[in-house]
């Protein structure tokens, strides 16, 4: 029976499977070097690491660019990610550029329109994430709401007297 593939397809097909395997252990290993940072507040710093990470570690799957070569980079990658995270700590400022601030989408009883549209939340994003995290139907048991770096509105409630 004749191969469907000719025999320089199906070496080529090992051999990447075989990069493949190799390459998801070094991920592996990245991303636990990383820590759990990485899976899980996502700033925009960290979505940037995971799709270039991805992105580059492919290369080396492909062939398309030196396996140790992508490792390297990916490491790379990583000890940035790590450095920033450790020196954003330190200096607010940074902080504030790295990962981002909080913006106000809701306080003294008024939606505030400018920040909603400038982050293209909706009234009802906004009210499906007080459903969602406070259990409550009702913008008026709200204090203060807030567009978290990582993307999640959180909600302070009004104390009850």
């Amino acid at each position: 029976m004749e191969s469907l593939f000719g025999m320089g397809e199906e070496l080529n097909m090992v051999q990447m499977g075989v990069r493949a395997f190799m390459m998801f252990i070094v991920a592996l290993l990245l991303v636990r070097l990383g820590g759990i940072r990485i899976l899980g507040r996502k700033s925009d710093v960290d979505f940037v690491i995971i799709i270039m990470l991805g992105a580059v570690l492919a290369r080396g799957i492909v062939g398309a660019s030196p396996f140790m070569s992508t490792v390297f980079a990916g490491f790379v990658m990583i000890i940035v990610n790590k450095v920033l995270a450790q020196v954003s700590t330190r200096l607010p400022y940074l902080e504030n550029l790295v990962k981002g601030k909080p913006v106000v989408l809701y306080k003294n009883d008024q939606i505030q329109w400018d920040q909603m549209d400038r982050l293209g939340v909706s009234r009802t994003d906004l009210l499906t994430s007080l459903r969602l995290e406070t259990h409550s139907k009702h913008l008026d048991e709200v204090d203060i709401a807030l567009m978290e770096p990582n993307g999640r509105i959180s909600f302070t409630l009004k104390s009850k007297v």
